[in-house]
């Protein structure tokens, strides 16, 4: 299986040897602030019960959480954004670990504020084969205590990089989703959580294949 750290690791050192200092500068000061700020400090975490929901899947299907625990632990995954490119490698990473996640029994559902037709883009760019649902206007994210707005000086360099994220969400608010993972048993409780605020630090699959291994 491939290692998302080391994934991460190179494709920092590209950003570092092709961004601008004063950027990379800034994105990190950005993280800082939210963390100071206590982002997601009141996010849900192990131990916690997790809401319910119901949000539609890359095929426009219903997919509700408590029916998925019927059948199986779920593994639900919070990303940012087809855009993010933290994301797609976690997604690929995270498509590779997907047998073996089945073979634990759990079910793996990915889970972004993107317009439905943009969901069904990033399934199909990464030819997915796990449920990528539509978030529209974080209102699930929202619920797990995940929610942030991209910091203003960010905007002009995502800009600039051509990440145009209301034309990805369907609405000018800039809200995001701090990236996140749980793992929640049959009975609707969270076993473990890994939310960071930092974008580009992502839940190695291996970690997460321990983890299923060990409930």
């Amino acid at each position: 299986m491939s290692d998302l750290r080391e994934k991460i690791a190179e494709y920092d050192a590209q950003k570092a040897a092709r961004v601008p200092g004063e950027i990379l500068l800034q994105m990190a000061d950005a993280t800082a602030r939210l963390r100071a700020l206590g982002v997601a400090d009141g996010s849900i975490k192990t131990g916690d019960r997790a809401p319910d929901f119901e949000l539609p899947n890359h095929h426009g299907q219903p997919r509700r959480l408590y029916e998925l625990l019927e059948r199986s632990t779920v593994v639900l995954n919070f990303y940012r954004g087809g855009w993010c490119p933290y994301c797609n490698m976690e997604l690929n990473a995270l498509q590779q670990a997907l047998p073996e996640i089945r073979a634990r029994a759990a079910t793996l559902v990915a889970v972004s504020p993107e317009l439905p037709d943009h969901a069904t883009d990033t399934q199909a760019r990464h030819s997915l084969t796990f449920d990528v649902l539509s978030d529209v206007g974080n209102r699930v994210s929202e619920r797990y205590g995940l929610t942030f707005e991209l910091p203003e000086q960010l905007r002009p360099i995502y800009t600039k990089l051509g990440i145009d994220i209301p034309a990805f969400n369907g609405d000018d608010s800039f809200v995001l989703p701090v990236p996140a993972s749980y793992v929640i048993d049959r009975d609707g409780i969270v076993r473990f959580h890994f939310v960071n605020v930092d974008y580009t630090k992502r839940l190695e699959p291996d970690d997460l294949l321990a983890i299923l291994r060990s409930q």
